[in-house]
Protein backbone atom coordinates (compact mmCIF):
# COMPACT_ATOMS: atom_id res chain seq x y z
CA UNK A 1 0.00 0.00 0.00
CA UNK A 2 2.59 2.05 0.68
CA UNK A 3 4.83 1.36 -2.42
CA UNK A 4 1.57 2.43 -4.37
CA UNK A 5 1.51 5.72 -2.40
CA UNK A 6 4.38 6.48 -3.31
CA UNK A 7 4.38 5.17 -6.98
CA UNK A 8 1.17 7.82 -7.51
CA UNK A 9 3.08 10.41 -5.42
CA UNK A 10 6.19 10.65 -8.14
CA UNK A 11 3.70 10.28 -11.02
CA UNK A 12 1.87 13.62 -10.24
CA UNK A 13 5.70 15.16 -9.39
CA UNK A 14 5.62 13.94 -13.19
CA UNK A 15 2.95 15.47 -14.60
CA UNK A 16 3.90 19.07 -12.70
CA UNK A 17 7.12 19.46 -13.59
CA UNK A 18 7.75 17.90 -16.76
CA UNK A 19 12.02 16.61 -16.98
CA UNK A 20 11.76 16.20 -20.98
CA UNK A 21 14.05 19.41 -22.51
CA UNK A 22 11.89 19.75 -25.42
CA UNK A 23 8.62 20.08 -24.19
CA UNK A 24 7.54 23.87 -24.21
CA UNK A 25 5.67 25.39 -21.21
CA UNK A 26 1.96 26.34 -21.24
CA UNK A 27 2.01 29.85 -23.28
CA UNK A 28 0.10 33.14 -21.61
CA UNK A 29 -1.28 36.20 -23.33
CA UNK A 30 0.23 39.24 -21.64
CA UNK A 31 -0.94 42.64 -21.60
CA UNK A 32 0.31 45.58 -24.05
CA UNK A 33 1.60 48.16 -21.85
CA UNK A 34 0.02 50.66 -24.50
CA UNK A 35 -3.63 49.05 -24.55
CA UNK A 36 -5.56 46.92 -22.45
CA UNK A 37 -6.20 44.51 -24.44
CA UNK A 38 -4.81 41.01 -24.85
CA UNK A 39 -1.61 40.81 -27.59
CA UNK A 40 0.16 37.71 -28.87
CA UNK A 41 3.76 38.17 -30.38
CA UNK A 42 3.85 37.18 -33.71
CA UNK A 43 6.14 34.32 -33.02
CA UNK A 44 3.42 33.11 -30.54
CA UNK A 45 0.71 33.81 -33.58
CA UNK A 46 2.34 31.48 -35.66
CA UNK A 47 2.13 28.78 -32.92
CA UNK A 48 -1.94 28.92 -32.55
CA UNK A 49 -4.19 26.81 -34.55
CA UNK A 50 -7.55 28.65 -35.58
CA UNK A 51 -8.31 25.58 -37.37
CA UNK A 52 -11.05 23.48 -36.19
CA UNK A 53 -10.08 20.30 -38.08
CA UNK A 54 -7.02 17.97 -37.54
CA UNK A 55 -4.41 17.59 -40.33
CA UNK A 56 -1.09 15.22 -40.74
CA UNK A 57 0.42 18.30 -42.52
CA UNK A 58 -0.63 21.26 -40.60
CA UNK A 59 1.67 23.42 -42.90
CA UNK A 60 -0.68 23.25 -45.76
CA UNK A 61 -3.78 23.83 -44.00
CA UNK A 62 -5.95 27.30 -44.77
CA UNK A 63 -7.28 29.27 -41.63
CA UNK A 64 -10.67 29.53 -41.60
CA UNK A 65 -10.26 33.38 -40.77
CA UNK A 66 -8.14 35.56 -43.26
CA UNK A 67 -8.17 39.22 -41.29
CA UNK A 68 -5.10 39.62 -39.31
CA UNK A 69 -3.34 36.38 -40.18
CA UNK A 70 0.12 36.49 -41.02
CA UNK A 71 0.62 33.90 -43.75
CA UNK A 72 4.08 31.88 -43.92
CA UNK A 73 5.80 30.76 -47.08
CA UNK A 74 4.12 27.92 -47.28
CA UNK A 75 0.81 29.55 -47.41
CA UNK A 76 0.94 32.13 -49.78
CA UNK A 77 2.13 29.67 -51.82
CA UNK A 78 -0.96 27.98 -51.70
CA UNK A 79 -3.46 30.98 -51.79
CA UNK A 80 -1.17 32.14 -55.06
CA UNK A 81 -1.79 28.74 -56.45
CA UNK A 82 -5.53 28.35 -55.52
CA UNK A 83 -6.16 32.19 -56.60
CA UNK A 84 -4.21 31.40 -59.87
CA UNK A 85 -6.60 28.55 -60.89
CA UNK A 86 -9.51 30.80 -60.11
CA UNK A 87 -8.68 33.25 -62.71
CA UNK A 88 -7.67 30.86 -65.25
CA UNK A 89 -11.13 29.24 -64.71
CA UNK A 90 -12.71 32.47 -65.24
CA UNK A 91 -10.22 33.42 -68.75
CA UNK A 92 -7.65 35.27 -66.97
CA UNK A 93 -4.19 34.80 -67.53
CA UNK A 94 -2.01 35.42 -64.28
CA UNK A 95 1.11 34.92 -66.24
CA UNK A 96 2.08 38.77 -64.95
CA UNK A 97 1.16 38.40 -61.97
CA UNK A 98 3.95 36.37 -60.53
CA UNK A 99 5.96 39.19 -59.02
CA UNK A 100 2.47 41.00 -57.71
CA UNK A 101 1.47 40.41 -54.10
CA UNK A 102 -2.33 39.20 -54.39
CA UNK A 103 -4.75 38.51 -51.24
CA UNK A 104 -4.61 35.91 -49.11
CA UNK A 105 -8.17 34.78 -50.21
CA UNK A 106 -10.10 33.63 -53.31
CA UNK A 107 -12.83 35.73 -52.01
CA UNK A 108 -10.83 39.06 -51.89
CA UNK A 109 -10.19 38.34 -55.80
CA UNK A 110 -13.52 37.72 -56.54
CA UNK A 111 -14.27 40.71 -55.31
CA UNK A 112 -11.74 42.53 -57.29
CA UNK A 113 -12.53 40.86 -60.87
CA UNK A 114 -16.54 41.43 -59.84
CA UNK A 115 -15.87 45.23 -59.30
CA UNK A 116 -13.87 45.72 -62.55
CA UNK A 117 -16.88 43.74 -64.45
CA UNK A 118 -19.80 45.91 -62.78
CA UNK A 119 -18.15 49.25 -64.20
CA UNK A 120 -17.88 47.71 -67.58
CA UNK A 121 -14.64 46.18 -67.95
CA UNK A 122 -14.37 42.22 -69.56
CA UNK A 123 -12.10 39.46 -69.03
CA UNK A 124 -10.32 40.42 -72.82
CA UNK A 125 -9.82 44.28 -71.08
CA UNK A 126 -8.42 42.97 -67.59
CA UNK A 127 -6.12 40.41 -69.92
CA UNK A 128 -4.59 43.84 -71.17
CA UNK A 129 -3.30 44.89 -68.18
CA UNK A 130 -3.97 42.15 -65.52
CA UNK A 131 -1.80 44.54 -62.54
CA UNK A 132 -5.13 46.31 -62.21
CA UNK A 133 -5.82 42.91 -60.17
CA UNK A 134 -3.36 44.24 -57.46
CA UNK A 135 -5.32 47.08 -56.58
CA UNK A 136 -7.54 46.78 -53.43
CA UNK A 137 -11.25 48.07 -54.09
CA UNK A 138 -11.68 49.80 -51.27
CA UNK A 139 -8.08 51.35 -51.16
CA UNK A 140 -7.45 52.02 -54.53
CA UNK A 141 -10.47 51.57 -56.90
CA UNK A 142 -12.73 53.36 -55.02
CA UNK A 143 -11.00 56.46 -54.27
CA UNK A 144 -9.46 57.12 -57.48
CA UNK A 145 -13.09 56.16 -59.48
CA UNK A 146 -15.16 58.56 -56.80
CA UNK A 147 -12.19 61.43 -57.44
CA UNK A 148 -12.65 60.97 -61.44
CA UNK A 149 -16.33 61.78 -61.15
CA UNK A 150 -16.29 64.03 -59.16
CA UNK A 151 -13.43 65.96 -61.92
CA UNK A 152 -16.37 65.65 -64.13
CA UNK A 153 -15.96 62.40 -65.79
CA UNK A 154 -19.38 60.15 -66.44
CA UNK A 155 -20.12 57.12 -63.98
CA UNK A 156 -21.57 55.60 -67.15
CA UNK A 157 -17.80 56.20 -68.58
CA UNK A 158 -15.27 55.28 -66.07
CA UNK A 159 -15.34 51.85 -67.34
CA UNK A 160 -13.94 53.63 -70.54
CA UNK A 161 -11.80 55.84 -68.68
CA UNK A 162 -9.98 52.58 -67.21
CA UNK A 163 -9.96 50.60 -69.95
CA UNK A 164 -7.84 53.36 -71.72
CA UNK A 165 -5.83 54.17 -68.62
CA UNK A 166 -5.85 51.29 -66.15
CA UNK A 167 -2.33 52.57 -64.50
CA UNK A 168 -4.65 55.74 -63.00
CA UNK A 169 -5.75 52.72 -60.17
CA UNK A 170 -2.40 52.19 -58.67
CA UNK A 171 -2.27 56.54 -58.32
CA UNK A 172 -2.77 57.82 -55.14
CA UNK A 173 -5.40 60.96 -55.69
CA UNK A 174 -4.13 63.08 -53.13
CA UNK A 175 -0.13 63.02 -54.11
CA UNK A 176 -0.54 62.15 -57.94
CA UNK A 177 -3.68 63.18 -59.23
CA UNK A 178 -4.75 66.62 -57.58
CA UNK A 179 -2.25 68.06 -58.19
CA UNK A 180 -2.56 67.63 -61.83
CA UNK A 181 -6.01 68.49 -62.17
CA UNK A 182 -4.82 71.91 -60.30
CA UNK A 183 -1.85 72.38 -63.20
CA UNK A 184 -4.31 72.11 -65.58
CA UNK A 185 -6.81 74.34 -64.15
CA UNK A 186 -4.12 76.97 -63.73
CA UNK A 187 -3.42 76.86 -67.50
CA UNK A 188 -7.01 77.83 -68.44
CA UNK A 189 -8.32 74.90 -68.68
CA UNK A 190 -12.18 75.57 -67.76
CA UNK A 191 -13.52 73.59 -64.62
CA UNK A 192 -16.36 71.45 -66.63
CA UNK A 193 -13.74 70.71 -69.86
CA UNK A 194 -11.68 68.95 -67.41
CA UNK A 195 -13.44 65.54 -67.73
CA UNK A 196 -13.49 65.99 -71.58
CA UNK A 197 -9.76 66.45 -71.66
CA UNK A 198 -9.08 63.63 -69.54
CA UNK A 199 -11.80 61.18 -71.53
CA UNK A 200 -9.23 62.72 -74.86
CA UNK A 201 -5.87 61.88 -73.29
CA UNK A 202 -5.73 60.29 -70.03
CA UNK A 203 -2.02 59.44 -69.85
CA UNK A 204 -1.98 62.85 -68.52
CA UNK A 205 -2.74 62.30 -64.69
CA UNK A 206 0.78 60.10 -65.05
CA UNK A 207 3.01 62.93 -66.15
CA UNK A 208 5.30 64.91 -63.99
CA UNK A 209 4.27 68.76 -63.56
CA UNK A 210 7.55 69.83 -63.59
CA UNK A 211 8.73 67.48 -66.51
CA UNK A 212 7.31 67.47 -70.00
CA UNK A 213 3.94 69.56 -69.45
CA UNK A 214 5.29 72.68 -67.91
CA UNK A 215 8.57 72.94 -70.65
CA UNK A 216 5.62 72.31 -73.69
CA UNK A 217 3.73 75.26 -72.63
CA UNK A 218 6.59 77.64 -71.57
CA UNK A 219 8.01 77.39 -74.90
CA UNK A 220 4.72 78.20 -76.79
CA UNK A 221 4.55 81.12 -74.68
CA UNK A 222 8.05 82.09 -75.93
CA UNK A 223 7.16 81.86 -79.44
CA UNK A 224 4.43 84.16 -79.21
CA UNK A 225 1.22 82.36 -78.10
CA UNK A 226 -1.01 84.00 -75.85
CA UNK A 227 -0.82 82.41 -72.18
CA UNK A 228 -5.12 82.71 -72.00
CA UNK A 229 -5.14 80.59 -74.91
CA UNK A 230 -3.05 77.85 -73.39
CA UNK A 231 -5.97 76.74 -71.76
CA UNK A 232 -8.51 76.33 -75.24
CA UNK A 233 -5.55 74.96 -76.30
CA UNK A 234 -5.19 72.15 -73.93
CA UNK A 235 -9.34 71.45 -74.57
CA UNK A 236 -8.85 71.74 -78.23
CA UNK A 237 -5.67 69.45 -78.71
CA UNK A 238 -4.00 68.10 -74.78
CA UNK A 239 -1.56 65.63 -76.55
CA UNK A 240 1.05 68.51 -76.96
CA UNK A 241 1.47 68.61 -73.01
CA UNK A 242 2.98 65.26 -73.72
CA UNK A 243 5.09 66.37 -76.58
CA UNK A 244 8.63 66.95 -76.16
CA UNK A 245 10.23 70.31 -76.89
CA UNK A 246 13.22 69.55 -78.06
CA UNK A 247 12.48 66.09 -80.20
CA UNK A 248 8.81 67.38 -81.77
CA UNK A 249 7.63 70.61 -80.84
CA UNK A 250 10.98 73.07 -81.69
CA UNK A 251 11.93 71.05 -85.32
CA UNK A 252 8.14 71.68 -86.15
CA UNK A 253 8.43 75.74 -85.58
CA UNK A 254 11.91 76.18 -86.61
CA UNK A 255 11.08 74.11 -90.23
CA UNK A 256 7.71 76.32 -90.81
CA UNK A 257 9.91 79.42 -89.43
CA UNK A 258 12.47 78.89 -92.34
CA UNK A 259 10.05 78.93 -94.82
CA UNK A 260 9.14 82.22 -94.30
CA UNK A 261 6.15 82.04 -91.97
CA UNK A 262 7.00 84.45 -88.80
CA UNK A 263 6.84 83.01 -85.49
CA UNK A 264 3.84 85.80 -84.27
CA UNK A 265 1.85 84.41 -87.34
CA UNK A 266 2.55 81.04 -86.46
CA UNK A 267 1.25 81.46 -82.70
CA UNK A 268 -1.98 82.51 -83.91
CA UNK A 269 -2.13 79.51 -86.39
CA UNK A 270 -1.29 77.36 -83.03
CA UNK A 271 -3.76 79.02 -80.54
CA UNK A 272 -6.44 78.20 -83.40
CA UNK A 273 -5.58 74.81 -84.61
CA UNK A 274 -3.21 73.10 -81.65
CA UNK A 275 -3.30 70.07 -83.47
CA UNK A 276 -0.56 71.07 -85.63
CA UNK A 277 1.74 69.88 -83.61
CA UNK A 278 0.50 66.82 -83.87
CA UNK A 279 1.99 66.41 -87.58
CA UNK A 280 4.58 64.26 -88.25
CA UNK A 281 7.79 66.78 -89.18
CA UNK A 282 9.46 63.91 -91.29
CA UNK A 283 6.51 61.92 -92.78
CA UNK A 284 3.79 64.53 -93.06
CA UNK A 285 4.95 68.12 -93.38
CA UNK A 286 8.42 67.85 -95.14
CA UNK A 287 6.59 65.89 -97.78
CA UNK A 288 3.71 68.07 -98.04
CA UNK A 289 5.80 71.05 -98.77
CA UNK A 290 7.47 69.74 -101.49
CA UNK A 291 4.58 68.52 -103.08
CA UNK A 292 3.41 72.15 -103.35
CA UNK A 293 6.41 73.16 -104.62
CA UNK A 294 6.37 70.20 -107.37
CA UNK A 295 3.00 71.11 -108.78
CA UNK A 296 4.23 75.00 -109.19
CA UNK A 297 3.48 76.78 -105.95
CA UNK A 298 6.23 79.44 -105.84
CA UNK A 299 8.74 79.20 -102.44
CA UNK A 300 7.75 82.47 -101.86
CA UNK A 301 4.19 81.78 -101.73
CA UNK A 302 4.25 79.15 -99.59
CA UNK A 303 3.84 81.00 -95.92
CA UNK A 304 1.02 82.58 -97.49
CA UNK A 305 -0.74 79.62 -98.50
CA UNK A 306 0.41 77.52 -95.06
CA UNK A 307 -1.51 80.80 -93.08
CA UNK A 308 -4.15 80.60 -95.22
CA UNK A 309 -5.04 76.87 -94.97
CA UNK A 310 -2.91 75.33 -92.15
CA UNK A 311 -4.63 71.70 -92.48
CA UNK A 312 -2.47 71.75 -95.81
CA UNK A 313 0.56 70.55 -94.27
CA UNK A 314 -1.08 67.27 -92.56
CA UNK A 315 -3.18 66.14 -95.76
CA UNK A 316 -2.98 63.23 -97.92
CA UNK A 317 -1.61 66.54 -100.33
CA UNK A 318 -0.18 64.36 -103.23
CA UNK A 319 -3.15 62.26 -104.20
CA UNK A 320 -5.59 65.88 -103.79
CA UNK A 321 -3.37 68.04 -105.67
CA UNK A 322 -2.80 65.04 -108.35
CA UNK A 323 -7.22 64.67 -108.95
CA UNK A 324 -7.79 68.40 -108.34
CA UNK A 325 -5.32 69.70 -110.97
CA UNK A 326 -6.66 66.83 -113.43
CA UNK A 327 -10.07 67.78 -112.78
CA UNK A 328 -9.15 71.03 -113.18
CA UNK A 329 -7.51 71.08 -116.43
CA UNK A 330 -10.42 68.23 -117.56
CA UNK A 331 -13.68 69.88 -116.69
CA UNK A 332 -12.30 73.82 -116.32
CA UNK A 333 -9.59 74.24 -118.78
CA UNK A 334 -7.44 75.32 -116.38
CA UNK A 335 -3.52 74.35 -117.50
CA UNK A 336 -1.40 73.33 -114.36
CA UNK A 337 0.45 77.00 -114.14
CA UNK A 338 -2.96 78.41 -113.46
CA UNK A 339 -4.23 75.72 -110.96
CA UNK A 340 -0.90 76.32 -109.09
CA UNK A 341 -1.98 80.04 -109.14
CA UNK A 342 -5.46 79.09 -107.67
CA UNK A 343 -3.84 77.25 -104.64
CA UNK A 344 -1.73 80.38 -104.01
CA UNK A 345 -4.90 82.48 -103.63
CA UNK A 346 -6.96 79.93 -102.21
CA UNK A 347 -5.73 76.32 -101.01
CA UNK A 348 -8.70 75.21 -99.62
CA UNK A 349 -9.83 74.00 -103.25
CA UNK A 350 -7.42 71.01 -102.70
CA UNK A 351 -10.05 69.74 -100.04
CA UNK A 352 -13.10 71.25 -102.07
CA UNK A 353 -15.62 68.42 -103.86
CA UNK A 354 -15.97 68.81 -107.13
CA UNK A 355 -19.75 68.72 -107.62
CA UNK A 356 -19.78 72.09 -105.29
CA UNK A 357 -16.97 73.47 -107.48
CA UNK A 358 -19.14 72.56 -110.65
CA UNK A 359 -22.39 74.50 -109.02
CA UNK A 360 -20.95 78.04 -109.96
CA UNK A 361 -18.94 76.85 -112.64
CA UNK A 362 -22.57 75.95 -114.34
CA UNK A 363 -24.51 78.57 -113.39
CA UNK A 364 -21.87 80.86 -114.76
CA UNK A 365 -22.06 79.22 -118.03
CA UNK A 366 -25.99 79.44 -117.82
CA UNK A 367 -25.53 83.26 -117.83
CA UNK A 368 -23.68 83.24 -120.79
CA UNK A 369 -20.06 83.34 -119.97
CA UNK A 370 -17.92 80.76 -122.52
CA UNK A 371 -15.80 78.14 -120.69
CA UNK A 372 -12.68 79.95 -121.34
CA UNK A 373 -14.13 83.32 -119.76
CA UNK A 374 -14.77 81.22 -116.79
CA UNK A 375 -11.47 79.93 -116.25
CA UNK A 376 -10.41 83.07 -116.38
CA UNK A 377 -12.81 84.44 -113.86
CA UNK A 378 -11.75 81.04 -111.54
CA UNK A 379 -7.89 81.92 -111.72
CA UNK A 380 -8.83 85.43 -110.88
CA UNK A 381 -11.03 84.82 -107.86
CA UNK A 382 -10.86 81.28 -106.81
CA UNK A 383 -13.51 81.74 -104.15
CA UNK A 384 -15.94 81.74 -106.94
CA UNK A 385 -16.16 77.94 -106.49
CA UNK A 386 -17.28 78.12 -102.99
CA UNK A 387 -20.09 80.36 -103.33
CA UNK A 388 -23.43 80.06 -103.18
CA UNK A 389 -25.30 80.21 -106.27
CA UNK A 390 -28.33 81.83 -104.48
CA UNK A 391 -26.48 84.27 -103.51
CA UNK A 392 -25.07 84.63 -106.89
CA UNK A 393 -28.20 84.91 -108.80
CA UNK A 394 -29.26 87.76 -106.51
CA UNK A 395 -25.87 89.62 -107.32
CA UNK A 396 -26.30 89.36 -110.93
CA UNK A 397 -29.76 90.37 -111.17
CA UNK A 398 -28.90 93.65 -109.09
CA UNK A 399 -25.95 93.98 -111.64
CA UNK A 400 -28.24 93.61 -114.53
CA UNK A 401 -31.17 95.18 -113.62
CA UNK A 402 -30.64 97.79 -111.33
CA UNK A 403 -26.83 99.08 -112.31
CA UNK A 404 -27.35 97.96 -116.06
CA UNK A 405 -23.39 97.09 -116.53
CA UNK A 406 -21.80 95.63 -119.50
CA UNK A 407 -20.92 91.89 -118.74
CA UNK A 408 -17.25 92.59 -119.32
CA UNK A 409 -17.25 94.28 -115.93
CA UNK A 410 -17.77 90.76 -114.19
CA UNK A 411 -14.67 88.73 -116.42
CA UNK A 412 -12.59 91.83 -115.19
CA UNK A 413 -13.96 92.03 -111.49
CA UNK A 414 -15.41 88.79 -110.90
CA UNK A 415 -14.83 89.06 -106.75
CA UNK A 416 -17.96 91.18 -107.40
CA UNK A 417 -19.80 87.70 -106.36
CA UNK A 418 -18.38 87.17 -103.05
CA UNK A 419 -19.71 90.35 -101.83
CA UNK A 420 -22.52 90.92 -99.70
CA UNK A 421 -25.53 92.48 -102.01
CA UNK A 422 -27.57 93.88 -98.50
CA UNK A 423 -24.69 95.06 -96.48
CA UNK A 424 -22.24 96.26 -98.99
CA UNK A 425 -23.03 96.20 -102.64
CA UNK A 426 -26.80 98.00 -102.61
CA UNK A 427 -25.42 100.67 -99.96
CA UNK A 428 -22.37 101.23 -101.53
CA UNK A 429 -24.05 101.92 -105.19
CA UNK A 430 -26.88 104.00 -104.22
CA UNK A 431 -24.77 106.24 -102.55
CA UNK A 432 -22.72 106.58 -105.37
CA UNK A 433 -25.83 107.00 -107.44
CA UNK A 434 -26.93 110.27 -105.22
CA UNK A 435 -23.66 111.30 -105.65
CA UNK A 436 -23.43 110.67 -109.24
CA UNK A 437 -19.99 109.23 -109.50
CA UNK A 438 -20.01 106.47 -112.05
CA UNK A 439 -16.71 103.84 -111.17
CA UNK A 440 -15.48 100.64 -111.74
CA UNK A 441 -16.94 97.79 -109.45
CA UNK A 442 -13.44 97.25 -108.07
CA UNK A 443 -12.92 100.82 -107.04
CA UNK A 444 -16.32 101.36 -104.68
CA UNK A 445 -16.05 97.70 -103.59
CA UNK A 446 -12.30 96.51 -102.60
CA UNK A 447 -12.08 98.77 -100.10
CA UNK A 448 -12.85 98.81 -96.25
CA UNK A 449 -15.92 101.25 -95.00
CA UNK A 450 -13.32 103.94 -94.37
CA UNK A 451 -11.08 104.41 -97.81
CA UNK A 452 -15.02 104.10 -99.08
CA UNK A 453 -15.63 107.11 -97.69
CA UNK A 454 -12.75 109.19 -98.09
CA UNK A 455 -13.08 108.01 -101.78
CA UNK A 456 -16.50 109.28 -101.91
CA UNK A 457 -15.78 112.72 -100.58
CA UNK A 458 -12.68 113.25 -101.93
CA UNK A 459 -11.63 115.75 -104.56
CA UNK A 460 -10.25 113.13 -106.94
CA UNK A 461 -10.24 109.46 -108.09
CA UNK A 462 -6.87 107.83 -106.92
CA UNK A 463 -5.65 105.30 -109.66
CA UNK A 464 -6.80 101.83 -108.71
CA UNK A 465 -4.92 98.97 -107.59
CA UNK A 466 -4.64 95.36 -106.82
CA UNK A 467 -5.93 95.59 -103.93
CA UNK A 468 -4.86 94.15 -100.32
CA UNK A 469 -1.58 92.54 -100.37
CA UNK A 470 -0.13 89.98 -97.89
CA UNK A 471 3.43 90.30 -96.61
CA UNK A 472 5.13 87.91 -94.66
CA UNK A 473 6.56 89.27 -91.08
CA UNK A 474 4.27 92.64 -91.02
CA UNK A 475 0.87 93.48 -91.03
CA UNK A 476 -1.58 94.01 -94.06
CA UNK A 477 -0.47 96.82 -95.84
CA UNK A 478 -2.49 98.50 -98.06
CA UNK A 479 -1.54 100.81 -101.08
CA UNK A 480 -0.52 104.14 -100.19
CA UNK A 481 1.52 103.06 -97.22
CA UNK A 482 -1.91 102.77 -94.88
CA UNK A 483 -1.08 100.27 -92.50
CA UNK A 484 -4.25 97.95 -91.27
CA UNK A 485 -4.13 97.53 -87.91
CA UNK A 486 -4.62 94.26 -86.09
CA UNK A 487 -8.42 94.83 -84.90
CA UNK A 488 -9.69 95.56 -88.60
CA UNK A 489 -10.35 93.44 -90.66
CA UNK A 490 -9.42 93.88 -94.40
CA UNK A 491 -11.45 92.50 -97.23
CA UNK A 492 -9.15 89.54 -98.20
CA UNK A 493 -9.54 88.21 -94.39
CA UNK A 494 -13.62 88.76 -95.07
CA UNK A 495 -13.16 86.64 -97.75
CA UNK A 496 -10.61 83.93 -95.85
CA UNK A 497 -13.45 83.31 -93.49
CA UNK A 498 -16.05 83.01 -95.76
CA UNK A 499 -14.24 79.70 -97.28
CA UNK A 500 -12.09 78.81 -93.93
CA UNK A 501 -14.84 76.61 -93.02
CA UNK A 502 -14.16 74.65 -96.41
Amino acid sequence: MTSMLRRNQSLKTILRTPKDPFTKPTLKPYKNPQTSSTYFPPRVLNQISFSTHSSKFPEYEMPTVTWGVIQGRKEKLVSRVIICDYLKSIGIIPDELEELELPSTVEVMRERVEFLQKIGLTVDDINEYPLMLGCSVRKNIIPVLTYLEKIGIQKSRLGEFVKNYPQCLHASVVVELVPVIKFLRGLDVEKQDIGYVLMKYPELLGFKLEGTMSTSVAYLVSIGVNPRDVGPMVTQYPYFLGMRVGTTIKPLVDYLVSLGLPKKILARMLEKRAYLLGYDLEETVKPNVNCLLSFGIRKDALPSVIAQYPQIIGLPLKAKLSSQQYFFNLKLKIDPDGFARIIEKMPQIVSLHQHVIMKPVEFLLGRGFSAGDVAKMIVKCPQLVASQVGLMKNSYYFFKSDMGRPMDELLDFPDYFTYSLESRIKPRYQRMQSKGIRCSLAWFLNCSDQRFEERLYGDYIEPESSGPSFYMGGKLELPGNEIVSEEEESDDETLYRRTVSL
